[in-house]
């Protein structure tokens, strides 16, 4: 059974969300609108997880209206990885972090969920075919101590947040994105409802979304 947005967030969601959504300001003239920032950004370690659980949620959230940023789709030959990754984690709402076997391994993945932590960004940590408990910052000589004592605080951090748990192997996919969907979609709620903007919108029918299993969706 897929777990479904509760009734008063679906109906807020309709609210806020739309594909192409513009965001009107202030400072504007009436008729110029801005594009919005990044609603979610999605920390992941490629080599596990782009072809699968970062790359369909990409492409779900999307589908959901909701502006989100996965590396191997909004970055281009030429763009700084460093200036484009922080900009992006700056204007986010939303922190998606997806940990994999190999993701301590990567200086990037922890340096993206060290900027989340630090921007205090609203972070759901999903724990892809591995256990927080095998999660740990290893000293390879290639981090200074500061950035090993920054790298270690965030994962940490991350540990003591409450998320999901996957087994890309026995785990119902369908299931596992509608629930990753639904948690992305209540946190982006409840961090609008703090700070609402004005959005031009569309409505979105959150639960009437083909699903497409990794093996047979093409590009994935």
């Amino acid at each position: 059974m897929q777990r479904s947005l509760p009734a008063l967030a679906k109906n807020t969601a309709r609210k806020f969300l739309g594909h192409g959504q513009l965001i009107r300001t202030g400072n504007l003239n009436r008729n110029q609108t801005i594009l919005p920032p990044c609603d979610v950004f999605i920390n992941h370690r490629g080599i596990d997880t782009k072809r699968t659980v970062a790359g369909l949620l990409y492409h779900h959230l999307s589908l959901l209206g909701m502006r989100s940023f996965l590396d191997s789709k909004n970055m281009k030959p030429g763009d700084n990885l460093f200036d484009k990754i922080d900009t992006a984690i700056r204007s986010c709402k939303i922190g998606v972090a997806v940990f994999s076997p190999r993701y301590c391994e990567s200086h990037f993945c922890l340096h993206e969920l060290a900027l989340l932590m630090e921007s205090k960004k609203r972070v759901i940590p999903i724990f892809c075919n591995v256990k927080p408990s095998q999660l740990n910052v290893v000293d390879n000589g290639t981090c200074s101590g500061s950035e090993l004592r920054r790298f270690r605080w965030a994962l940490q951090e991350a540990k003591f947040t409450v998320g999901l748990t996957f087994d890309s192997c026995t785990g119902d996919w369908s299931e596992f994105l509608q629930t990753a969907s639904d948690a992305v979609m209540e946190n982006w709620i409840e961090v609008e409802g703090e700070n609402p903007n004005n959005y031009d919108i569309n409505n979105v029918d959150m639960h009437n979304i083909p699903f497409q299993h990794p093996k047979n969706k093409k590009g994935y």
